[in-house]
């Protein structure tokens, strides 16, 4: 699929409670254009998530509207976008079939929508697992895989789809310092050989300013835009970046805003437990 401009025009979610509506995300905007790596970070509760899902499909909106090309997600009228193949969306747990070898993970999406014979996508889950280095594991099942290399996996599968626009919600959380930087690197790797326009939800400001295009840093709840940071670093990028001047300015810069935010956020809940 081509384009990919995803635009969130005054997005806001309150969830109905029996006492007064807890409002998650308020007039949210960003525009997000075909082919960028977006980045969201902000304080736990921010709603980070809460945006991912309506955008996706799974989560529904209470005013503004969400537009994927010029055609109307979600909006006046449809509060709950249609989940459709021109979004796939990889989840913090693993979600591949144990019973599945990976080349059967991969292409699985490919015959379950019926875009292709069983054995033709059998054949472009081997060449794009080739591509990527991971050939040599298509005949094995996830249980023989280390948790980085099933993350590739899942991530190829996504991308296999040919998805408009991929959606990535903390996919590296819990992993170790050294799996999470390999991981950096793989889905760069699979991110520069795509045109596809990916939305990254992440705490780690690193990793926020090391994978993104640019970063939009969303205040406490209720969540808006805060500021959105151009990550102005060339690709392919390496490992050497993180201690370039520039990169830790970056760092730097999105660290005190979101510094600022969750500080706002402890300020708020102290004063909560006080009343």
């Amino acid at each position: 699929m081509s384009g990919g401009n995803l635009v969130l025009s005054g997005v806001g979610k309150a969830y109905r409670t029996t006492g007064t509506p807890v409002v998650a995300v308020e007039d949210f905007s960003l525009d997000i254009a075909a082919g960028e790596l977006h980045v969201i970070v902000g304080p736990s509760g921010c709603g980070k998530s809460t945006l991912l899902g309506a955008v996706a499909g799974f989560t529904d909106i209470t005013s503004g509207r969400i537009e994927l090309d010029g055609e109307l997600l979600c909006g006046p009228g449809r509060p709950t976008a249609t989940i459709g193949p021109d979004r796939v969306v990889v989840f913090q747990d693993s979600t591949l079939f144990p019973w599945f070898t990976v080349a059967e993970n991969v292409s699985y999406g490919l015959v379950a929508q019926r875009r292709l014979s069983r054995r033709d996508a059998a054949e472009i889950a081997v060449e794009r697992l080739h591509d990527v280095g991971l050939g040599e594991v298509a005949r094995s099942y996830p249980g023989e895989l280390s948790s980085g290399v099933q993350r590739r996996v899942e991530i190829l599968r996504a991308l296999v789809m040919e998805p408009t626009v991929l959606l990535l919600d903390e996919p590296f959380r819990g992993m170790d310092a050294i799996s999470r930087s390999a991981m950096h690197d793989a889905l760069l790797q699979i991110y520069d050989k795509s045109a596809v326009t990916v939305l990254f939800i992440t705490h780690d400001i690193e990793e926020a300013v090391y994978l993104g295009g640019r970063v939009t840093v969303m205040t406490t709840r209720p969540g808006r835009a805060k500021t959105t940071i151009e990550v102005d670093l060339d690709r392919p990028r390496d490992r050497d970046l993180i201690t370039a001047p520039y990169f830790r300015e970056l760092v730097g810069e999105v660290s005190e805003a979101v510094r600022d935010e969750a500080k706002r956020a402890f300020d708020a809940g102290e004063r909560e437990m006080a009343q």
